[in-house]
């Protein structure tokens, strides 16, 4: 009987193994498929030749594509374990939701935490290098030559990173345990390097949400129609299709040898057409959608900005009078055992809808500030190195949602740190 009950627990474990790796890839998939089509969308066309070039783009296009389902990836494991927390709570005997379970939930954070190490310090260094590579003086040009060169770029790279980091710890903390620690890389240095990375992007969140959250009535402003009050789009319309075909005739009666002034015409022209686009738009939008969209977003957009500002006030109110509010990395009460809101579902679909909110408001502001302007991609006009660039980015600011969550007490991390260990990576979400 005892042989019997080993081989029946192998068997469960094995299918239950089999079970999370296919729900893994079925879901990865999804997200790389997705990925594709976002990137090709904005990817340049020129770039499509049938050449040494195409093949380096293409390779690049694919790792940038593996990034982002990464990155949408981590974003989306938040909603999904708070989901899947109020499911299991709601139905806990339920036969067809039991491989909704800890151990998957577990699983898919250590996947989120080895894949974005992966992406970050591997894939999008190499495809970057794979781009700007031509290959060693004296060597035949080619794939080969491109790629040896990337590689000592990599491992020159990853020298240098570990240099800095031996020397930042012997500065730190100089004793043998700080030592020992970059010996065994596996144990200690990569587990914490999401740590690391999370910590870069709270950071940069600490630049972009409040920008992001301010630019986004400004944002939904120009994607919604907007109520006409007082105003006259036909007369508007009338105005600028005169003033469209005297640009267009002062462009036909110049000569080709004043190219100063047909490109200064040409942009003129291209502006007006955008703004005459946009008064058509609003005269033919409905009147449902100027004068109830407009300020039902509008309200919801201040509602939802007025909860995350009360919330980072209250939480960091706890925090100061509170000793016992401190994240003490301890373990929670596991998946499915306790409700992470005192609402119930309906409180946890109102934290997934801000964490929603502000990691499209993180976005909104990262390619608001000055510095990261030039990284707005474009339609059908994005170089590699641009969609690398903003591949990069997203994925430091997804790898920061889980500490903004807990700065807003949307949710507590250590709920879903359970299950066994992954060759002694814990997937720490949020853990800085």
């Amino acid at each position: 009987m005892e042989g019997q009950d080993e081989v029946s627990a192998r068997e469960q474990h094995f299918h239950s193994q089999v079970r999370e790796s296919t729900i893994c890839f079925l879901l990865f998939a999804i997200l790389y498929i997705v990925s594709y089509f976002i990137i090709t969308r904005y990817k340049r066309k020129s770039d499509e030749q049938e050449d040494e070039d195409a093949i380096v783009n293409r390779i690049s296009l694919f790792l940038s594509t593996f990034t982002l389902a990464v990155s949408a990836g981590a974003v989306l494991l938040l909603p999904f374990s708070i989901i899947s927390n109020e499911i299991l709570l709601s139905f806990p005997q339920n036969y067809y939701i039991q491989w909704l379970n800890g151990s998957l939930i577990h699983g898919l954070w250590n996947l989120a935490s080895l894949f974005s190490n992966l992406c970050l310090f591997v894939l999008m260094p190499f495809a970057f290098f794979f781009l700007e590579s031509e290959g060693f003086a004296g060597l035949k040009r080619g794939i080969r030559a491109r790629i040896l060169e990337t590689l000592v770029m990599l491992i020159l790279l990853a020298l240098l990173i570990l240099g800095i980091v031996w020397v930042a710890l012997a500065l730190i903390d100089n004793d043998a345990a700080s030592m020992e620690s970059l010996y065994d890389l596996w144990e200690f240095y990569l587990p914490y390097l999401y740590s690391c990375i999370s910590l870069m992007g709270c950071l940069l969140l600490l630049l972009c949400t409040p920008v992001g959250l301010s630019r986004m009535f400004t944002v939904m402003g120009q994607l919604l129609v907007k109520p006409t009050i007082l105003e006259d789009l036909d007369e508007q319309i009338y105005i600028i299709t005169l003033e469209e075909e005297a640009l267009q005739r002062r462009l036909n009666g110049l000569s080709s040898s004043v190219e100063h002034n047909i490109t200064e015409l040409e942009q003129e022209l291209d502006n007006v057409k955008t703004l005459k686009t946009k008064l058509e738009r609003r005269k033919k939008a409905s009147a449902w959608e100027r004068n109830l969209v407009y300020p039902a977003v509008m309200v919801l957009l201040l509602i939802e900005t007025s909860i995350s500002v009360l919330l980072v006030a209250c939480n960091i109110l706890c925090l100061l009078v509170d000793e016992t509010a401190m994240p003490k990395g301890t373990r929670g009460p596991g998946i499915g055992n306790a409700s992470l809101s005192a609402f119930g579902f309906v409180g946890a679909a109102l934290e997934i809808i801000l964490i929603f909110y502000l990691m499209v408001s993180s976005v909104v502001g990262f390619y608001s500030l000055r510095f990261f302007g030039n990284f707005i991609p474009k339609k059908d006009d994005t170089t590699m190195t641009k969609i690398i660039g903003n591949c990069v980015s997203i994925l430091v600011l997804s790898s920061a949602l889980p500490v903004m969550s807990r700065t807003l007490a949307l949710m507590w991390p250590p709920l879903f740190i359970q299950g066994p260990q992954l060759s002694g990576m814990q997937a720490v979400p949020g853990r800085v």
